[in-house]
């Protein structure tokens, strides 16, 4: 294993790693509770707007079931292509030979099949496909007098859907850690703002350094606005995103470092010979610390949603996650616009 200028656990598993006790910044008031106090403007402003119009409601119930069976068909096709690509492995495995499947998953030819990708390729698609269901409801449940304690249970399996897709990442990295960090299972426009295989934690809570105005730094566009929020939630907002800073930082030098070690060891000295296998070997056991880098990222990911939405009553919790899935949607849609452009042209 190599060594970096940062300690960090060998151990594959997730959570092993626990960037906010590393950089002893963790205060009690971002593991406790929150008031789940939600202010009457805020409230007022999420109620549903009634209309006597029931030709319009009727149309809208329409379009909602029309939107409900076409998510169903898309899920069933997805799952459908799932059980196929399983099997398809599964048989080639029988017979002692692979062969290359990754053209079922995104069309592309590779000349190292590996299933672990591809079945994780397949899944992500899935779970895309429901992670946009359940901020769909979670947006409709916002504009009803739903409940905290009812909300509450949406909003942690946002959260928890969340960590089902960080423990399929972590599954996949023992199987191909590069092609989860550079892979095509995002798109290219979504792989250029991404940090470590996925969002930047950091970037999901820029807070205000003005107690007094108590507003939210647009940046990326990745968070909604959450007034009005608290004296005391925007001084926690403000130490959590500290410890996010700081625990990227450790990550993305130990990474670094990585590379500058890896780079140094393929570098061959043809003046000394019977070296190459040693430095090879090398390079290869310090390639395995990269599936830990991955999976430290995403833990960190995994706390600072969890952090963020006990800092928050649930309602701008709620609020925050689903703006950041429409942010991610945003970034997909860019990317398909990029596709689709015109070849040929100048900007």
């Amino acid at each position: 294993m190599v060594s970096t200028s940062t300690q960090f656990s060998t151990s594959r598993t997730m959570g092993t790693y626990d960037p906010f006790h590393y950089v002893s910044m963790q205060q009690d008031t971002l593991g406790g509770q929150v008031s789940q106090n939600t202010s009457h403007l805020l409230a007022s402003q999420l109620e549903p707007r009634l209309t006597n119009n029931e030709s319009l409601e009727s149309s809208q119930d329409l379009k909602n079931d029309i939107s409900e069976k076409a998510y169903v068909q898309e899920l069933e096709s997805g799952r459908l292509k799932l059980a196929k690509l399983e099997h398809e492995i599964e048989r080639t495995r029988q017979q002692g030979a692979y062969v290359d499947l990754s053209n079922t998953v995104h069309g592309l030819l590779s000349g190292n099949f590996d299933s672990g990708i591809a079945i994780f390729e397949t899944k992500y698609d899935l779970w895309v496909v429901e992670q946009h269901k359940k901020e769909s409801q979670l947006m409709a449940i916002l504009q009803t007098d739903v409940n905290d304690v009812e909300l509450r249970v949406v909003v942690d399996g946002v959260v928890n859907h969340y960590h089902d897709l960080f423990q399929m990442k972590a599954d996949a990295a023992k199987s191909d850690a590069f092609n989860l960090l550079y892979g095509t299972w995002r798109s290219p426009v979504e792989r250029l703002f991404q940090w470590l295989g996925g969002f930047r934690p950091s970037e999901v809570l820029y807070v205000s350094p003005n107690i007094v105005t108590k507003t939210i730094q647009q940046k990326r566009t990745l968070m909604p606005w959450f007034e009005p929020l608290t004296d005391t939630q925007v001084v926690n907002l403000s130490k959590l995103r500290h410890t996010c800073r700081q625990a990227e930082d450790a990550l993305t030098q130990g990474i670094d470092k990585l590379e500058q070690t890896l780079a140094q060891g393929v570098g061959i000295n043809m003046t000394e010979g019977g070296s190459y296998g040693i430095q090879m070997k090398s390079a290869m056991e310090g390639l395995e610390a990269l599936e830990n880098f991955l999976n430290q990222a995403d833990h960190l990911r995994y706390r600072t949603l969890q952090q963020m939405s006990r800092i928050l009553t649930v309602r701008q919790a709620a609020r925050g996650l689903v703006a950041l899935g429409e942010y991610f949607q945003r970034l997909r849609v860019l990317n398909s616009l990029w596709s689709s452009r015109p070849h040929g042209i100048g900007s």
